[in-house]
């Protein structure tokens, strides 16, 4: 019998995380068994997929009805909900992170869209959350905006555990690099232990393709001096950039100025794919996993490109390969009036407005969840 091309993705160094979280999937052994199965490690959740989550299903009912008895608004019954789903599912990661010496097993939560550009309420949000969660196996998604890299640094710096969230360019990476390692300096100036405090850098993927692949499709059917470089770049910049951020990976905690701090414990801030589905149906649907594969990376799956990877996943550390290739993609794109800074910064901006939008629709939800609940008797609440 074939291995479980999931379960292989650990010989490579990489660790499959799901990035939907869902009550039933809990209460009905569902995640237990990625687990156990599939050798998933880790889960991270946003307004989107908790919006999903809420609207899609009968399953949070009976807990909106007994907040909304407690006199409750609807912002504070949906932290309530999604601060439960999150404790409930690092109590079933609670062995893997124990048994990977804390460098797997994390569930995320992410603070609240609208703060995206507040440092000091994304920090003050985040020591709220963390007081909350109460486990050591969380971490706090903090947006790799401007406000968001000094939240990251002082977080980092009290031994919280960060995911970065909504990070598309490499130069931004740079700065949230130096954020999380200026963190841990801090740390170590304090005398505080290093050991325990863990991150990772979640790079967007598939968004990226999607927004420049209709650009380069209009040069293709255009012709001209043009069309060449846009056909070798279409469907190509995700993966050239995520390539090239592994080697400012490899460069920054290779440094002897991280190696200091290696010295006392301190883990360095792995990277993690995210947005892994494909969008595009011309592409293989497992195209953001098989390019990908290498050591101290995480990549977090939808459901469905997880099935579809178990199902003809080709595990093999590809992650390194055709660097010089990928920064001749990423260098052509100037050449065909591509400004790709100016393009993640479109995304970086969208992601945060369509985190607000799925928080704005939670909220209204809840608004009606909450009156509906109030008028049924509670034998009627499923």
């Amino acid at each position: 019998m074939n291995q479980n091309p999931l379960i292989l993705l650990e010989k490579f160094g990489q660790s499959v995380w799901l990035d939907v979280i869902r009550r039933a999937m809990i209460s009905s052994g569902q995640l237990q068994g990625l687990i156990e199965n599939d050798g998933l490690t880790g889960v991270t959740v946003n307004p989107t997929i908790l919006e999903k989550a809420i609207s899609g299903s009968q399953d949070y009912d009976r807990s909106i009805r007994a907040l909304a008895l407690k006199d409750k608004e609807a912002p504070q019954i949906y932290e309530s909900l999604a601060v439960e789903d999150v404790q409930n599912a690092a109590d079933l990661f609670r062995p893997v992170y124990d048994r990977s010496g804390g460098k797997d097993g994390y569930v995320s939560l992410e603070v609240s869209p609208y703060l995206a550009h507040d440092t000091d309420g994304t920090i003050a949000e985040a020591h709220r959350f963390w007081g909350e969660l109460t486990r050591p196996d969380v971490m706090i998604k903090v947006p790799a905006t401007r406000e968001g890299l000094a939240a990251i640094q002082q977080l980092t710096a009290e031994g919280i555990n960060v995911n970065v969230t909504l990070l598309f360019g490499l130069p931004r990476y740079r700065e949230v690099v130096e954020a999380y390692i200026s963190g841990l300096e801090k740390r170590a100036w304090l005398g505080e232990p290093m050991n325990k405090v863990n991150s990772v850098a979640s790079f967007f993927l598939s968004r990226i393709d999607v927004l420049l692949d209709p650009l380069f499709e209009k040069l293709i059917q255009s012709g001209g001096d043009k069309a060449e470089l846009a056909k070798k770049a279409q469907g190509r910049v995700a993966i050239a950039s995520a390539r090239l951020a592994y080697q400012i990976y490899k460069e920054l905690f290779g440094s002897e100025r991280f190696q200091k701090l290696a010295a006392q414990g301190a883990q360095t801030q792995r990277l993690l794919w995210a947005s892994t589905g494909t969008k595009n149906p011309a592409y293989s649907d497992v195209m953001y996993v098989d390019a990908l594969i290498g050591p101290e990376t995480v990549n977090t799956l939808p459901l469905e490109t997880l099935n579809a990877y178990r199902d003809h996943g080709d595990p093999a550390p590809r992650l390194g390969e055709d660097v010089s290739e990928a920064q001749e993609v990423l260098s052509s794109l100037s050449s065909i009036g591509v400004d790709l800074d100016q393009a993640t910064q479109r995304l970086e901006d969208e992601g945060v407005d369509k985190f607000i939008a799925s928080y704005d629709h939670i909220i209204e939800l809840l608004r009606g969840k909450i009156e509906t609940a109030l008028k049924e008797p509670l034998g009627k609440v499923k």
